[in-house]
């Protein structure tokens, strides 16, 4: 049978149950649906069986199912309630759909991520029903409004969805990109053998987690600062207490460290210069700030580091840890006003490293560490400087490093002596070797 027919008969059978239902099973029902779409299990597998049980029961036998599905049963499913032909990689089916990271669907063509190059899949999504999995996403997240011609949403196995519609893109050229993240298992072991990081510096992070440093990842947009935000914020002590502000709800905290005490606000722009005070005045160990990129974030993290908060954390888009002071000072300068010179002095001694990242062009799918950047004031001159512990050289594919570290760092020995102690031989040794 052909496809589309069976997709045809299965969903009349649904419909005319959907007429014979009152009013309270019509909104449990609705629930059900909006739930299947964002990719809850139960509700997932729920609709399944109830498409396995019409399928069995209209005897709807040899249905002639795209390649890209599992089994008819599953591609009536996602064609009726899930992503379409977007589902594969979505909840990766195939190796190649596992290590991507991103998708896009630009009009009715899917080109996904695929060892690093945009490829083009044979799934084609007709526009009325991309139409309706955009409804179904935005009906799941209600304070999205569908004039918009500009939405973010999330699965619930984490995947961001960013749509663009309507008057923002042209006839027939609506844009949906979806962004998940690829690794198995949050650890400085697993980026090592993604050869995100190397393996001999695994030892490193983890100490420097447990000093307690203000840190800064840094890099563009899929360059793995997020990711690795998220690693080194696992090995994290789960006894202290946190606050994550984001400017949408990227990492689910609760998931990843569910034993820990943090709490999650989700604010941007007006809500987050509204909660600037609350926060300041919060019972917080330590801060983790995802996506600064205005005035108003760079002033709360300058705000709560220079209350003598630690191991606050934060991801920045930026190509340069030498200039992100800067910038960083110019925009808080714009927002509220100030001298640049005396903000950047208060984040050059608020926030101790820097750590960059970047895609490599040969490959998209491959992110590296391509430098860390220790902030300091020069102790002759006192202006705000910024040294290199780690650099990467494309050239030769090495990482090398300097193990010079500053009084500020140094400072730490005092309270942290053994964890310091193993930096500084651990510098030392990838020094020499880098030589």
């Amino acid at each position: 049978m052909n496809f589309k027919d069976a997709c045809d008969i299965v969903l009349e059978c649904l419909e005319n149950e959907w007429k014979k239902a009152d009013e309270m099973d019509r909104m449990d029902r609705l629930e059900s649906e909006k739930r299947a779409i964002m990719g809850y299990e139960e509700e997932m597998t729920l609709y399944k069986a109830k498409i396995g049980e019409i399928m069995a029961k209209m005897e709807l036998n040899d249905v002639e199912c795209p390649p890209w599905y599992k089994n008819a049963e599953e591609g009536i499913f996602n064609e009726l309630y899930g992503l379409s032909g977007l589902a594969p990689w979505a909840y990766d089916e195939t190796e190649e759909y596992r290590n991507s990271s991103s998708a896009k669907l630009i009009g009715d063509k899917l080109y996904c991520l695929i060892n690093g190059v945009s490829v083009l899949q044979p799934q084609r999504i007709p526009k009325e029903r991309r139409e309706q999995l955009k409804r179904a996403l935005l009906l799941a997240t209600p304070r999205e409004r569908l004039e918009e011609g500009f939405h973010e949403v999330y699965l619930k196995n984490g995947i961001r969805i960013t749509i663009f519609s309507g008057e923002r893109t042209k006839p027939g050229q609506d844009i949906m990109v979806f962004r998940k993240y690829v690794m198995q298992r949050l650890s400085f072991n697993e980026m090592a053998r993604l050869g995100t990081i190397p393996q001999k510096a695994v030892e490193l992070f983890e100490h420097m987690v447990k000093v307690g440093f203000n840190v800064i990842f840094a890099g563009p947009v899929r360059s793995g600062k997020t990711t690795f935000l998220q690693v080194w914020q696992s090995y994290e002590d789960r006894q202290l207490e946190g606050l994550a502000i984001a400017t949408d709800p990227e990492t689910d905290w609760a998931s990843i460290m569910p034993d820990a005490p943090i709490m999650q606000l989700v604010a941007d722009g007006q809500q987050l210069e509204e909660i600037t005070k609350p926060l300041l005045r919060g019972d917080n160990d330590y801060v983790l700030l995802e996506e600064m990129r205005d005035g108003t974030a760079f002033n709360i993290a300058l705000e709560i580091t220079s209350i003598g908060t630690r191991r606050s954390k934060a991801t920045v888009h930026t190509g340069n840890a030498r200039d992100l002071p800067y910038m960083m000072a110019e925009k808080i300068r714009k927002k509220y006003g100030g001298d640049t010179a005396d903000i950047i002095k208060r984040i050059v001694s608020n926030f101790d490293l820097v750590f960059e990242f970047r895609q490599m062009e040969g490959n998209r799918a491959v992110k590296k560490l391509v430098g860390i950047s220790q902030y300091y004031t020069d102790p002759k001159t006192l202006k705000p400087k910024s040294a290199r512990i780690m650099s990467y050289d494309h050239e030769r594919d090495k990482w090398i490093w300097n193990s010079f570290l500053s009084d500020k760092l140094l400072r730490n020995q005092a309270d942290y002596p053994y964890d310091m102690g193993r930096i500084i031989e651990i510098l030392r040794q990838l020094e020499e070797e880098s030589r």
